[in-house]
């Protein structure tokens, strides 16, 4: 009776283990896995039991939903670099900064001349 006992003690805690790591971590109540892990190897019939009990979600039905696989992306490839976003030659690069520049320049005169031009009305 002893053995029998003993060979199911073992088939729980070694069903309530393998349970416990194949689990995602979304799936685990209370404590995380290592501390079930170690309950159910320290305590194995209390320790398994209580897993079963309040350590694991079901879903709605009773029946242990198959676990997702996990979707690795694909390395970048070694091949060309890809072409810079701006398509407009050095030449214009430099044209369009020098308008801006000097566009900024044209603002912060308009502004210099309005600030004085505020001066003096108020003198």
């Amino acid at each position: 009776m002893g053995v029998v006992f003993s060979i199911l003690l073992l088939a729980l805690m070694i069903g309530a283990l393998i349970d416990i790591i194949t689990r995602r971590d979304d799936q685990v109540k209370h404590l995380p896995k290592v501390f079930w892990i170690i309950l159910v190897i320290i305590v194995p019939l209390a320790g398994s039991l209580i897993w079963f009990l309040v350590g694991r979600e079901y879903d709605g039905e009773g029946v242990r939903l198959p676990r997702p696989r996990e979707r690795r992306s694909a390395p970048p490839s070694p091949s060309a670099p890809a072409p810079p976003a701006d398509t407009r030659s050095t030449e214009e690069q430099i044209a369009d900064l020098d308008r801006e520049i000097e566009e900024w320049r044209l603002r912060a005169e308009i502004e210099k001349r309005k600030r004085q031009q505020g001066e003096q009305g108020a003198e």
